[in-house]
């Protein structure tokens, strides 16, 4: 798997374009560009979301937890009422930026690091809970999977989440998609049905698989969130130009105006594998 990552500074904002020969046929994208949305609209799981992961005995009091990928720390942040210990690492300095803000705000002591995940450099047997949600597959598992056996302790898990709308079930998330596609043709987020999350066999040389579950979950949203939430996408505000955001933007909302009432559910669906270290 080929990754290249270009960091360019652009006055106070760190632009870091990803692009990777698997993903959107390579198409550069920098999640920071999406900073200020993503907070404010990807925030989105429902409770139910959060309750398969509590109800594991994961991510609760007493436990120390790494969130791979935090993006703008929303499973921190939607999480620390459990009484666990979070770490949040991103590769985004601008999404890490986001996650601070919104943490000290609501008086959270979570600790945040920019760093990819393949980078991480922690102490052997540190965390009890390795989570990451939404971007699992962005990583290069040969590298990290050594790193994860490394600093989670014996016993411990990597909880490995996601969740997506369902285009062909859903009218409004088809058309939505729909309109990405004439302005991105090769964004390849879209299609998505419902599955079971893929293990990497590099991930499995030192963890075993012990659980997994997919479920449909209906996601509320208002014209104004949906849209939001669609402009946050790798799609969209990650990856098109400022002028073909515009474009974009004018015939989304024409789109939603059109078909979609004020308040309405999306169909997505949601996934977890639960891994343990290799004993």
């Amino acid at each position: 798997m080929h990754v290249k990552i270009d960091v360019i500074l652009l006055e106070r904002m760190v632009i870091m374009k990803i692009s990777n020969s698997k993903i959107d046929d390579g198409k550069a994208f920098d999640w920071g560009l999406t900073s200020k949305e993503y907070a404010k609209y990807r925030d989105i799981y429902p409770d139910e979301f959060y309750k398969k992961i509590i109800d594991r005995g994961l991510c609760i009091d007493g436990q120390k937890v790494l969130d791979l990928g935090t993006g703008t720390g929303v499973l921190p942040r939607n999480m620390y009422r459990y009484g666990a210990e979070w770490t949040g690492t991103d590769i985004s300095e601008n999404q890490i930026s986001e996650a601070i803000k919104m943490s000290r705000e609501a008086n959270m002591d979570i600790r945040y690091m920019v760093s990819s995940s393949e980078n991480i450099d922690f102490d052997s047997d540190m965390f009890d809970v390795v989570t990451s949600c939404q971007c699992f597959w962005y990583f290069d598992h040969k590298v990290l999977a050594p790193k994860l056996h490394k600093i989670i302790k014996k016993g411990g898990h990597l909880l490995v989440l996601f969740m997506a709308w369902l285009p062909f079930e859903d009218k409004i998330a088809g058309e939505s998609e729909k309109i990405i596609l004439k302005y991105n043709p090769v964004w390849s987020g879209c299609g998505e049905k419902k599955h079971p999350i893929n293990i990497d066999e590099a991930i499995l040389e030192y963890f075993d698989l012990i659980d997994h579950e997919e479920y449909d979950i209906m996601v509320p949203f208002t014209r104004e969130t949906w849209h939001g939430r669609m402009k946050a996408c790798r799609g969209v505000g990650a990856s098109l130009s400022p002028e073909e955001i515009a474009l974009w933007e004018n015939e989304h909302l024409d789109m939603l105006n059109k078909m979609a009432p004020d308040r309405f559910n999306i169909h997505h669906y949601a996934a977890l594998a639960d891994l343990v270290v290799k004993k």
